[in-house]
């Protein structure tokens, strides 16, 4: 169709104002060329307003106070709002550039604070930083390289703040960039010496209550970093590839219920299998399943004999390139009371011990064990009273303790070597091969951990987890999967080391003896007192006071001996899960200390979410939130991970200024980049590339131009004066209210679900679908050619005011720039005229006219027949008779149409034709170029308790009349004159 807007002759009051540069100059159907404003991020509407060339940080920031952002926290925060709503904000770790993951965090938990407060909640927001920790110091220490030996702690702690400082102001910048709306001024930053301070009260509380200790427990451990690490640290490297061994323990002493089954004609062999053969030296013994089938198999081979898992007897064979023959079977409880000897320390005995943890999955079925080592190792250690001897220092490297052939050498390299030939050179090494396998590895400098026995801090989790997952039921998690997710987290972690060997963070408050280590002072009196020195200075002072000062006068006098003071301070840090885990405490506001929101990626279910939970339960015995929302990673376009080295990193701040070669990187501008935050299915991983960012600017170009369409055609409109009362209202336009209510009740539900992608959705359907494409293409005669202040004219402004709050309304915590811009430019309302200032959608229960579906739908089934003939043609060009035979359809249809023949009655608008006329009967002549179309339509009311289907048809025939040059219909009857309709408006103007 060519039906459009177009120049048209002017000299109408009302087709002047029409055509005022409100006036849209293209379809809004079809988007025209962007501005640069646009391209910038705030996205401008402002009729007739065109930029030339892009505006820099002083425009934006210009824009940003016109919209009252700045001052947008501070005033909901005065406001007498009916509840609160509080958002607890994840810190972000202060130790590297804003990226596209902060971006994705961030503009999702500022349109959550958006739509609540339009909804009427006073907002509870405060940004923070995690500033402490191993990353923040690692990257420190690195830049200096050598020097970094020779520096003292406390100048590690002041390049490690001052690194940490300089992070959160380019953060802080970026998000304020991105319209986060926040007090900026008043952020929470885990290094204030309040918030030290309320840490290490969270940590004396949990201590007092025996849920926490210090033990000599095997934890993982980074070489690479000299520290212990919490799992939450790790990463793992898929590809990393180990040396793995199959080994024999000789059997020293038989099981007796074995003994019979032995004839001593050949040696027995207990046969395992390790990825980390630098373990061997620490084994204390060899775990089986009590309840799994073992077999006792003869070597084809070497003629030895080995005690294996039944199950696994032809997967070793074949993976040791021999047969075994079975010679007999028995239950791994007979295995009970065997012994074997070390094969590297002849006079060590390796007792058989059971253990729930074997499993058939992979090896022999019998597990070398190490309790200096592993998790599970240690816990048969524990239950069996082995020594848990560790002789691998804070370097990886193998002590003194190991003996001469492997002191000095790190474990997981030339270690691992000369263990493997002393294994050779005693014959109990079966095979080596390599193993490329999931393995964890330290998240900061990229190098393999060890699981390694030291003294540190634990917390009992065993303790918190029952009451922890009590209290995990009364919260909502969204989606409801990461509930299971978050338990399975929990169940998997078997106690928590809270202590780190670094220098930049919150110390633990404890006192060590000089001569005997394993003798702490901490109490009440202790921590307090060092609790309002950190409070006042800050945790340097724990560096820099000698330690006499950092106990109380009443403490010191007790403690102190002929030599001085007995005890000193511990050179330990709290991990920074701990550090943020405790933010509820600093934070949150009230009494209750409780979030209505927690929200954050996937990865924290095991990290902060989990650290939050246990350290509340563990204090107070309930959660610190009420709702968590887990969103996903962001990924390349393809679904693959974003890296440097693949080129496929996206920063978010080229998204919204462009790059160096902007034809390569383009200017996509703020509302951009939160648009696709809000559309992307955030509950699973997000893509991110070039043509994600293109469906974005275009999706928002559409609706630029739609409010351009409703902004131009609500010039001259007063909704308090001017509103037709729906009743009387034109049917089309009753029916665009009928769809507005239905439209602002799922947008309202939609957020209330935090289902932001399916907002997006609703209205990108709205304003393409219903509006551009149907109602706009239909009312633009009516808009532009009847009288300015016809009522049938006022009743279409009417509904494009309501149109137009709604829609605003609904995408404002999305696009926050563009509806405040809107706002600033309606042609009526009263000050404040801004939109978060003014509440939420509001709708009134008398639009809700489901019967209007039947009339509006019905008469489109006849139209899209009509318009289905005439491909590619100005449907103006036509006359349209409908014949409808006598029935409930005939009566709905001339509530459109009440006279016989008509070109200005509302279903000759619907229809788009030139004039249309209605009959219950087909008409006794037709004229030679008739098209005939016909169909049916089935009446369903009242919930099904009206049922009716009655047949149509359509005949169409060319007009016989002249084009108006005024409004372009075919109903003047003579050549360059005006048709009656428009020579009425033109006369009477």
């Amino acid at each position: 169709m060519r039906w459009g807007l177009r120049a048209r002759r002017p000299g109408a009051a009302a087709l002047a104002a029409a055509r005022s540069r409100w006036a849209p100059r293209c379809s809004p159907c079809r988007p025209g060329p962007l501005g640069a404003a646009a391209r910038h991020g705030v996205t401008s509407v402002t009729p007739g307003r065109r930029r030339r060339g892009r505006p820099g940080p002083a425009d934006l920031g210009a824009r940003g106070q016109k919209c009252g952002f700045s001052e947008l926290y501070s005033w909901q925060r005065e406001r007498k709002g009916k509840t609160e709503f509080c958002l607890h904000d994840g810190p972000p770790y202060a130790n590297g550039d804003p990226h596209i993951g902060h971006a994705l965090n961030k503009i999702l938990k500022d349109i959550a604070n958006r739509y609540h407060m339009m909804r009427g909640s006073r907002i509870h927001f405060v940004p923070g930083w995690d500033c402490h920790g191993l990353p923040i110091e690692v990257k420190v220490l690195s830049k200096l390289g050598g020097k970094a030996q020779d520096l003292s702690p406390m100048e590690i702690r002041e390049k490690a703040r001052s690194f940490a400082k300089a992070a959160i102001e380019k953060q802080k910048s970026a998000f304020i960039r991105w319209g986060v709306m926040a007090d900026w001024n008043n952020c929470y930053c885990t290094f204030d010496g309040k918030y030290e301070a309320k840490q290490l009260r969270i940590f004396y509380q949990m201590y007092d209550k025996g849920l926490v200790y210090r033990s000599y427990k095997p934890v993982f451990w980074s070489p690479s970093s000299r520290t212990a690490l919490a799992e939450a640290e790790l990463e793992y490297n898929p590809e990393h590839v180990s040396r793995s061994v199959y080994l024999k323990f000789p059997l020293q002493t038989p099981p007796p219920k074995l003994a019979a089954l032995l004839d001593g004609s050949s040696p027995v062999g207990v046969l395992v299998w390790t990825t980390q053969p630098w373990t061997v030296p620490a084994n204390q013994a060899l775990c089986y399943s009590p309840q799994s089938k073992y077999a006792l198999v003869k070597c084809s081979t070497s003629g030895d004999q080995y005690v294996v898992a039944a199950e696994k007897v032809a997967p070793l064979a074949a993976a040791l390139d021999t047969t075994f023959e079975v010679t007999s079977t028995f239950s791994g409880a007979d295995l009970e009371g065997g012994s074997c000897t070390h094969p590297l320390i002849p006079d060590k005995v390796s007792p058989l011990l059971p253990a729930t943890h074997v499993t058939m999955a992979k090896g022999t079925g019998l597990v070398h064990t190490a309790p200096a080592h592993g998790m599970e190792d240690y816990g048969v250690a524990s239950q069996h009273s082995l020594p848990v001897d560790c002789v691998v220092d804070e370097a990886g490297v193998f002590t003194a303790a190991a003996g001469p052939e492997l002191q000095s050498k790190a474990v997981l390299e030339e270690g691992t070597e000369a263990v493997i030939k002393m294994l050779q050179s005693v014959k109990s090494l079966l095979k080596e091969e390599k193993l490329i396998h999931s393995y964890p590895y330290d998240w900061r400098t990229k190098k393999p951990v060890i699981i390694r026995a030291s003294k540190q801090w634990f917390v009992k989790i065993a303790d918190i987890k029952p009451t922890a997952k009590e209290v995990l039921k009364a919260v909502k998690f969204i989606p409801g999967a990461a509930l299971n997710a978050m338990v399975d987290a929990l169940e998997r972690r078997p106690y928590w080391c809270i202590s780190r060997q670094r220098v930049w963070g919150v110390p633990i408050p404890v006192f060590h003896h000089r001569t005997r280590d394993e003798e702490c002072l901490i109490s009440s009196q202790t921590v307090e007192h060092i609790a309002r020195l950190v409070e006042q200075h800050g945790s340097d002072v724990w560096w820099t006071l000698p330690p006499e000062q950092l106990l109380p006068q009443e403490v010191l006098s007790q403690v102190s001996g002929p030599e001085g003071l007995e005890y000193l301070p511990g050179q330990d840090i709290l991990d920074i899960w701990f550090d943020s885990g405790t933010s509820w405490s600093c934070v949150l506001p009230g009494p209750d200390c409780r979030a209505d929101l927690y929200l954050e990626g996937k990865d924290q279910l095991g990290g902060w979410f989990q650290s939050s939970l246990l350290t509340s339960v563990a204090a107070r015995k309930k959660a610190p939130f009420k709702t968590v929302l887990v969103h996903g990673f962001t990924l390349g376009e393809k679904g693959e991970k974003m890296s440097k080295s693949l080129g496929n990193v996206i920063d978010p701040d080229v998204v919204i200024n462009g790059g160096q070669d902007q034809n390569t990187e383009p200017p996509y501008g703020a509302d951009v980049l939160r648009w696709w935050v809000a559309e992307s299915n955030v509950f699973t991983e997000v893509t991110l590339g070039p043509s994600a960012l293109g469906a974005a600017r275009e999706d928002i170009d559409k609706l630029r131009n739609t409010l351009r369409f409703l902004l131009g055609n609500v010039a001259g409109f007063n909704p308090e004066t001017d509103s037709v009362p729906v009743d009387s209202m034109y049917v089309i336009d009753q029916y665009m209210l009928h769809l507005l209510q239905g439209l602002a009740g799922k947008v309202t539900d939609a957020y209330k679900q935090y289902d932001f992608g399916k907002v997006v959705r609703l209205l990108q359907a709205f304003y393409t679908r219903e509006l551009s494409h149907f109602y706009f293409s239909i009312i633009k005669d009516r808009l532009y050619c009847e009288k300015e202040d016809d009522p049938k004219r006022r009743s279409c402004q009417t509904t494009l005011a309501q149109i137009l709050d709604v829609l605003v309304r609904a995408f404002a915590p999305i696009l926050p720039h563009l509806a405040e811009e809107v706002f600033q430019h309606l042609p009526y309302g009263t000050e404040p005229k801004s939109v978060f200032r003014t509440g939420w959608i509001s709708t009134s229960s008398i639009w809700k006219k489901p019967g209007l579906e039947e009339a509006v739908e019905s008469a489109c089934a006849m139209r899209d027949s009509f318009l289905g003939s005439i491909p590619g043609r100005n449907a103006t060009e036509y006359e349209v008779t409908i014949v409808i035979e006598p029935g409930l359809l005939f009566e709905i249809i001339e509530m459109l149409q009440a006279e016989e023949t008509s070109s200005c009655s509302q279903l000759s608008e619907l229809m788009m034709a030139s004039q249309c006329t209605l009959l219950a009967q087909e008409p006794q002549q037709r004229p030679p170029d008739v098209t005939e179309l016909s169909g049916t339509f089935l009446i369903n009311l009242e919930g099904g308790d009206i049922r009716e289907e009655s047949a149509y048809k359509v005949l169409v025939t060319p007009s016989t009349k002249e084009k108006c040059p005024r409004c372009w219909k075919y109903t003047a009857e003579a050549a360059d004159a005006l048709c009656p309709r428009c020579a009425e408006v033109v006369g009477g103007e």
